[in-house]
């Protein structure tokens, strides 16, 4: 039985009077408490474990070197395209690597393509190097691109890169060593942003990159909790990726493929690892607008990926109870649910409450966050960081980075009902439109 109007509006004034502010702040700390605090734990113990065991282990060289084979996407690129070979050409690596650059659309992409072609590998000072360039003429988008590619590919390894990243020379080398391990079918690398101080946006991204994908998948790795294999840089295994079928159309690849590889873990005892010592450099969106309608893809994606193509199989018989809790905390609740609760308080927050309890509320929220924010920087700076002098000018950012943080859950809450009513994940430029309407709906 619904309550009377009146009875509504004795409760939202009673919220808005002087215990407002307790009442509000207890609403909202729980949802910290029993969600962000133990991930933040989970994450710090984990990066304490991994720098413990490192720091203690002996350097051992790996006499594991299979065939690599790395599948480059290419588009829009141009000549950025050969930064990339370059990169890949210059490896310590002393193992084959096969480089198959598979330029998309080459009909119309004629400078990507010139730029593919031009390149050459000089055989006395890149030995064991080799070019296998694809010109697929119709554009079937990124998806078709790494299918086209892992059908020709040779090697053991095979590797899903951008074709406007480049690598540290010791990537090759230290992604492999992990395949030694029968168990693992994928390695994710770490990105970093490359055009760092191009702009507020690519600096604020650099940090998030930095937190959420390089320190936070160090801590995550250790229990086996790596939650993407990121499509701009990853490994794989080519017998286990043969198998699974390769890449699946849609849109989100990295996401889909790696949720599919999960529900092989608990039958397989399988595990992701993390490698920090592998290293790409992308650039990032300059400009704001553009760094919206990148996170309007990518959030919209999530929801596609977790809630509309992948629920059925979300379950602990096939992921195991560890990565099933770790996709519904992370991927359901932090993804899919915490950002609509994020907006509805702040909107309840900002209608119901007087400006001086509205400003001590927030105040406290972002001290909250922010406190979160330095202890996940510092540790960073002391554990993981092997570039200080890179890093170190980031923290003149950790006072608007929770202000950062909470605009992007607002505008994933965008990003999720775009999906929803509009099925924006169908207007994604990884793919032209007829190649997704021709997928399986879902």
């Amino acid at each position: 039985m619904s309550l009377p109007f009146e009875q509504v509006q004795n409760i939202l004034a009673q919220l808005g009077g002087q215990d407002g502010l307790s009442h509000l702040f207890y609403m909202l700390f729980p949802f910290f408490l029993l969600f962000e605090l133990p991930l933040n734990l989970l994450v710090l113990v984990g990066v304490l474990r991994w720098f413990v065991r490192r720091r203690s282990a002996v350097p051992q060289r790996s006499l594991y070197q299979p065939r690599v084979s790395c599948i480059i996407t290419c588009y829009s690129e141009g000549m950025d395209v050969q930064t990339t070979l370059l990169s890949l050409c210059e490896q310590t690596y002393p193992g084959h690597i096969e480089m198959i650059p598979v330029v998309d659309g080459a009909t119309v992409n004629h400078p990507t393509l010139d730029a593919v072609r031009s390149f050459r590998v000089d055989p006395q000072l890149y030995p064991r190097r080799h070019l296998r360039p694809i010109a697929k003429w119709q554009r079937g988008g990124r998806v078709s691109s790494l299918n086209a590619g892992l059908a020709h590919a040779s090697g053991e390894i095979v590797m899903a890169l951008d074709g406007d990243t480049s690598f540290d020379n010791n990537m090759v080398g230290a992604i492999v060593r992990n395949f030694a391990d029968p168990s693992v079918p994928a390695v994710a690398g770490s990105l970093r942003v490359r055009n760092t101080w191009s702009s507020l946006t690519t600096a604020m991204q650099a940090l998030e990159y930095l937190l959420s994908i390089h320190m936070s998948k160090i801590g995550l790795a250790e229990w086996n909790l790596v939650n993407n294999v990121s499509g701009a840089f990853g490994a794989f295994r080519r017998s286990f990726l043969v198998k699974i079928g390769g890449w699946n159309t849609h849109t989100a690849e990295d996401l889909d493929l790696t949720l599919r590889i999960k529900s092989y873990f608990r039958r397989h005892n399988l595990r992701i690892p993390f490698e920090p010592e592998a290293v790409g450099h992308t650039d990032a969106p300059v400009k704001f607008r553009d760094f919206l309608m990148q996170r309007l893809r990518w959030d919209g994606d999530l929801f596609f990926l977790y809630v509309r193509k992948h629920s059925h199989s979300i379950n602990p018989r096939l992921l195991g109870w560890r990565g099933f809790l770790m996709v519904l905390i992370s991927g359901f609740f932090f993804q899919l649910v915490l950002p609509f609760i994020i907006v509805g308080y702040t909107v309840l927050a900002v209608v119901l409450l007087p400006g001086s309890t509205l400003l001590i509320l927030f105040s406290l929220v972002y001290l909250l966050y922010l406190s979160i924010t330095v202890i996940l920087f510092v540790n960073l700076l002391l554990m993981v960081c092997d570039r200080p002098r890179q890093d170190l000018p980031l923290a003149i950012l950790l006072p608007i980075y929770p202000l950062f943080m909470l605009f992007m859950r607002c505008w994933s809450a965008v990003a999720m009902l775009n999906e929803m009513f509009r099925r924006g994940h169908e207007e994604t430029s990884m793919a032209p439109w007829w190649v997704l309407k021709k997928a399986t709906r879902f």
